[in-house]
């Protein structure tokens, strides 16, 4: 439920509000916007009596809603939500490049390709350090060790680390050591997974499940920002269609789609979508002129002996060849890179 404040309402009013519906055991978020305040409604609804809220002077009007997450509705929250990270900005029109490869592999692996995405552009590093994949037998990553070759590299460039939890015994060390903790596909919808992260201090970015519809996507969002953390952002990497072709199938139309829907930032991860480098360029091209507010990218310097993903990892040449198109596409769409 949405309550709207008329013009004006003095926060003491506002408050008096607060605190009589919070007495109907509701929790109610409190959005000042230009011109007037919204209060947003989270519990059960159901029971509350419309008409008596109305009939508050201060009220102009309390609209239901229909959608059954509330905390990432655009209606609770007008204003674009602005994910920080060091010096990066993702939302509310900033954005920035997350790149870096698949997995980490060595020192020398990362700590050269992170130099390299910098000196690009790129204004966050990625990496896996724990790997989920689809046969037992494939490359897990380095674990512990991986995470801390990640802190190496972001010590020697100053770039921020993405990497992906997949297990909530790992929340501690995450915390301590990663500064974007990502949920990948298969894992958005591991409940206890999400609950756990969402009590955790840094930005979560949350992909989209392999076959997952916007709503269920936002509703995992969802749960993260029940638990308190309300920095989540969401990652668009293409989904499972009856294609075979590409990986997958990048679905271009969920970026406006998520910004008519919440308010929180959306990136794009058009190497997963692809599967293959040489779509990367025109799919990231895409995602920009859609509205997308950063991208997340692989970048290899050996992509032919990656032991993951080499097939769909830009070589540093070709990531900065996409930047340069990258920053002027961003530019003419009314955005600001951020590096």
């Amino acid at each position: 439920m949405v309550v709207v404040m008329r013009p004006g309402t003095s926060k003491q009013d506002i408050d008096a509000l607060v605190n009589k519906l919070k007495e109907q055991n509701l929790e109610v978020g409190v959005t000042n916007g230009i011109g007037c305040t919204i209060l947003g409604l989270v519990g059960d609804t159901t029971a509350v009596d419309m008409d008596k809220i109305s009939i508050n002077p201060h009220v102009e009007r309390v609209m239901r809603v229909q959608e059954p997450y509330k905390k990432a509705n655009r209606k609770f929250h007008p204003e674009d939500t602005v994910v920080s990270v060091g010096n990066a900005k993702i939302g509310g029109g900033n954005f920035s490049v997350i790149a870096g490869p698949c997995s980490v592999e060595s020192e020398e692996q990362i700590c050269a390709v992170a130099e390299d995405v910098k000196r690009s552009g790129a204004a966050l590093l990625r990496g896996g350090a724990f790997k989920p994949r689809t046969s037992p037998y494939s490359f897990q990553g380095m674990g512990a060790s991986g995470l801390d070759l990640l802190m190496e590299a972001r010590e020697k460039t100053g770039l921020p680390i993405v990497t992906e939890i997949m297990d909530p015994r790992m929340a501690d060390l995450f915390e301590r050591e990663v500064d974007v903790v990502q949920v990948g596909a298969r894992n958005m919808q591991n409940f206890e997974l999400l609950k756990e992260v969402g009590k955790m201090s840094k930005p979560i970015l949350l992909k989209r499940g392999l076959s997952n519809t916007y709503e269920e996507w936002i509703m995992s969002a969802e749960y993260i920002m029940s638990e308190g953390n309300e920095n989540v952002i969401l990652c668009e990497r293409g989904v499972r269609t009856f294609e075979t072709y590409t990986r997958n199938t990048l679905d271009v139309s969920a970026i406006p789609a998520i910004k008519q829907m919440s308010h929180l930032p959306i990136i794009v991860d058009p190497s997963h979508a692809a599967g293959m480098y040489w779509m990367v360029e025109p799919l990231a091209m895409a995602a920009v002129a859609a509205g997308a507010d950063g991208l997340i990218i692989e970048v290899h310097n050996d992509p032919a002996h990656a032991k993951c993903d080499g097939q769909q990892s830009l070589t540093p040449e070709k990531f900065d060849h996409l930047m340069g198109k990258v920053s002027a596409l961003v530019d003419l769409v009314g955005k600001t890179l951020i590096k």
